[in-house]
């Protein structure tokens, strides 16, 4: 990353940073207060520099997926906790063990967009998940079946939460901000494929729901997989008939139930315009 040709003659930050290393060991020295600022990690941490830390978080995966010629992704979102059909048996309950048949539509929906995407580089319409299991695991499996990159947006969890072993490695990202991760899962994104899943699931959905109702996004295709699983979770009609959205707002999202129909949608979509580089919601 930091290997671009110097535009300027001021010594590199990494220099200083090298050197420092061989400072000699006084008191003075080993003071915290010594450190350099950007070379120390519980300044960085310090409740005051939590402005730097979400500029850094944007910043560091903006720059490297720019680095690697990212133009466009496809997102997936769905659960974690949906096994494999070969693990299904690992299920908590009967009805999650029936999800698994997700698992396997999406990584055949990341496959078949992955193809596309070799074709155009590896650059337009890469597969992006949040880099864990279940759902997220077989969008990263299905991009790696087809022999091409995917990318993870992993955040650091008590629990659940770590990197599948399918994401390609230089574009495998790890966020402490949700709100930031959010973000980069939209700023390239040209079309969403959304799983049944839980509250981070839903979470994901529905801002970016928001986001296109309100303008502040422009509109893509939204392919909400498993009529039955979204229909008994959410009353969408309900809410159009309370006048809380407009009935028009149920057309933003289709239900699809496999990976051919979701591509053929993809295909088919009205109105999903070219995506501005700015970023959603700002």
């Amino acid at each position: 990353m930091d290997n671009k040709p110097r535009r300027h003659p001021l010594r590199r930050s990494r220099q200083d940073v090298e050197a420092s290393r061989h400072t000699p060991d006084t008191p003075q020295t080993r003071a915290p207060a010594y450190r350099l600022a950007f070379n120390d990690p519980d300044f960085l941490c310090r409740d005051e520099l939590r402005p730097v830390r979400l500029q850094l978080e944007l910043l560091k995966p903006e720059m490297l997926m720019e680095a690697y010629g990212i133009e466009s992704t496809v997102v997936l979102f769905g659960g974690a906790r949906i096994p494999a059909p070969t693990e299904r048996e690992r299920a908590g309950t009967k009805p999650l063990a029936e999800l698994s048949k997700y698992y396997d539509e999406a990584r055949e929906f990341a496959r078949l967009v992955t193809l596309r995407s070799r074709a155009e580089g590896n650059r337009e319409h890469v597969i992006v998940t949040g880099g864990g299991p279940g759902v997220m695991e077989a969008g990263n499996r299905g991009a790696a079946d087809a022999g091409g990159v995917s990318i993870g947006l992993n955040i650091v969890l008590p629990h659940e939460q770590s990197p599948n072993r399918y994401v390609t490695p230089d574009l495998c990202f790890n966020f402490h901000y949700f709100a930031i991760r959010k973000m980069h899962f939209l700023m390239r994104a040209k079309a969403l494929a959304v799983f049944p899943g839980g509250f981070g699931t839903m979470d994901e959905l529905f801002e970016s729901l928001t986001l296109i109702q309100t303008g502040r996004m422009e509109r893509i295709p939204v392919l909400l997989f498993g009529r039955a699983f979204w229909n008994r979770i959410v009353n969408w009609e309900a809410l159009a008939e309370a006048g809380t959205i407009s009935p028009d707002d149920l057309k933003l999202f289709r239900f699809v139930e496999t990976a051919q129909e979701a591509l053929d949608a993809i295909d088919g979509w009205e109105g999903a315009g070219e995506r501005r580089r700015d970023i959603p919601g700002r």
